[in-house]
């Protein structure tokens, strides 16, 4: 891969975990009103999996949805409105965090209630292959969304119709304070399940970045290819708590220790390291880089606060979809 390739990776990586922090040090201040959940220590596979795909192809998020839309394309001016309930938010200050919503980006939407985009992302890989409009589909959904019955479906219902879906497992050890050997049996594999379905699955480390675009790419060009859908479940660690800014060790739910081992392998630092060791990334490179980033967000939360409120009319607005009828609008 060339050297601006790989410091684009890293690029994207920083500029998610430095506006992550940026809303972690502003939420406080309670003008951010909406709940957030932050992916801190999660952004390799978020930056990894967009990496390979076009501006046509399609992604859909969970809760957690901030690493996936920046890593998407979006627009971090509207996000930050979107978090500031501003009318120039991406879904115009009415969804807030968890609601992201930009189609110009290919960013179909996040949904918070657990599992419930997969079946849309199914649904719109069924309309792209239906169309032949050769556009691949991406669900982002975390370990816990594995033990919903939507999720079963959906991935029954795409291999059989063998659709260009990609489903991105971001197995983080925990959904809210429930760690897995409470939740699910130790001989359960969800690769397994993957493949009793009929699709192709992997798992690798998500905290690599390199690991997490090698199998992107190759689930996304299957997909190209009409080959059909594939599972790929990252192994990675959220290091705030479940929703909101802090930290929350202190709750006993897990170890400190597993939080700092975790923390080494942050994803921001050890590629970092490596660009480093590879003579590809400087110090006064990275200096620059993180100039470049602040400068940005802080234009970013300027306009957000600057903003106006969405007007009272747009409150029933957006709702339905229009229906028309021999050209007409009813």
């Amino acid at each position: 891969m060339e050297a601006q390739a790989l410091q684009q990776l890293y690029y994207q990586m920083l500029r998610i975990r430095m506006v992550e922090e940026k809303i972690a040090e502003l939420y406080p201040g309670q003008e951010i009103r909406c709940p957030v959940h932050l992916s801190t220590g999660e952004e390799a596979v978020a930056v990894g999996v967009c990496a390979g795909l076009s501006s046509e192809d399609y992604v859909l998020s969970n809760h957690r949805s901030h690493a996936h839309y920046l890593a998407k394309g979006g627009n971090l001016r509207a996000m930050f409105a979107e978090l500031y309930g501003k009318v120039t938010g991406c879904s115009m200050g009415k969804g807030g965090s968890m609601h992201l919503v930009d189609l110009s980006a290919g960013f179909l939407g996040a949904v918070p209630v657990v599992a419930n985009t997969i079946p849309l992302a199914v649904g719109a890989a069924f309309t792209s292959k239906q169309k032949n409009q050769e556009r691949t589909i991406v669900v982002f959904l975390g370990e816990g969304a594995t033990e919903e019955g939507a999720f079963h479906e959906s991935m029954n219902f795409a291999a059989l119709h063998s659709l260009p879906v990609i489903f991105v497992c971001e197995n983080n050890l925990y959904s809210v304070y429930s760690p897995l050997n409470v939740r699910q049996s130790k001989a359960r594999d969800n690769c397994v399940i993957a493949r009793g379905y009929g699709m192709e699955s992997f798992r690798d480390n998500g905290n690599n970045i390199l690991a997490v675009l090698e199998l992107a790419e190759r689930a996304i060009q299957k997909a190209r290819n009409g080959e059909g859908p594939t599972f790929v479940e990252f192994s990675t660690y959220r290091w705030r708590e479940h929703c909101g800014p802090n930290y929350d060790n202190n709750l006993g739910y897990r170890a400190e220790h597993e939080f700092l081992e975790w923390k080494q392998r942050c994803p921001v630092i050890s590629f970092e390291q490596r660009l480093r060791r590879d003579g590809l990334l400087s110090d006064a490179e990275i200096c620059q880089i993180k100039e470049r980033i602040g400068t940005e967000i802080e234009d970013a939360v300027a306009f957000a606060k600057s903003s106006p409120w969405p007007d009272e009319n747009l409150l029933l607005a957006h709702i339905y979809a229009e229906r028309r009828i021999d050209g007409v609008a009813t």
